[in-house]
């Protein structure tokens, strides 16, 4: 499992879901995820893995399956 640091953000785009903006400057759909976690603006460390058949609304974004997080 690969970790990633970024920030959450909403985007209201096709009826809304949540992102991370990894440090890096990648975007990641998120997949999972507590309510600690999807809140706009919240820092956090989260563990999974890009799931690389998944099709959605992300316009392009990897869809990153939540495993585990910690709040930064």
């Amino acid at each position: 499992m690969a970790k990633y640091k970024g920030k959450v953000v909403r985007s209201d785009l096709e009826g809304g879901f949540w992102t991370l903006e990894s440090d890096d400057g990648t975007t990641y759909k998120l997949e999972g995820g507590g309510a600690d976690l999807l809140k706009g603006g919240v820092k956090a460390e989260v563990e999974g893995g890009i799931d690389g058949d998944a099709m959605g609304i992300g316009f392009g974004s990897p869809v990153l399956k939540v495993k585990k997080y910690k709040i930064l």
